[in-house]
């Protein structure tokens, strides 16, 4: 009975968090509220794996991350999600990109939030384990079973994507 209730006072307060990281990785809020729903209802079955001593939002992020990449390479079984790293570096601009940060703090969150949604799935994942996540090149290249230097490529590929966008709101927001 501690249980159920220590997992319900969690639920409620971490369900916000959680739905946000996957409507970030799918894109989709009807996809997120499935996906939500399935990492607690998996969380729960595992919660006596649990370790109190860690922070419980890097356990339930970890369950969420997967179950989502699950969910977006089941959807992209005939094509490679993440394409070829070679391509990835030879389709680079010679141009440097600002930093995700200056990007924060020049736009609006929300217009932020519906440029990342945007963006394909290959540069959205990378971006969102890594600036919402805090994951490491290392640990956002075991997820995706990349190389540390592709996830490098895809990382400054989405950020070029993400001013893109932004330029272009701002533009369209510019004109009468």
């Amino acid at each position: 009975m501690a249980t159920d209730t220590a997992f319900d006072i969690l639920y409620a307060d971490y369900y916000p968090r959680v739905f946000g990281l996957c409507r970030r990785l799918l894109s989709s809020a009807e996809r997120a509220e499935d996906a939500t729903q399935e990492t607690f209802m998996r969380a729960y079955r595992n919660f006596n794996r649990y370790d109190a001593q860690q922070p419980f939002w890097q356990w339930i992020a970890t369950i969420a991350n997967n179950h989502c990449l699950d969910l977006l390479r089941r959807d992209s079984r005939t094509t490679a999600l993440f394409g070829d790293e070679v391509e990835e570096i030879e389709q680079l601009p010679d141009t440097q990109a600002p930093m995700l940060g200056e990007l924060i703090s020049a736009q609006r969150s929300d217009a932020l939030n519906d440029a990342i949604a945007r963006l394909d799935a290959r540069y959205r994942v990378p971006l969102v384990l890594a600036y919402f996540n805090q994951y490491s090149y290392e640990q956002i290249a075991e997820a995706l079973s990349i190389s540390r230097n592709h996830v490098g490529v895809l990382l400054l590929r989405a950020k070029q994507r993400l001013r893109a966008e932004l330029s272009s709101m701002d533009l369209e927001a510019d004109t009468p």
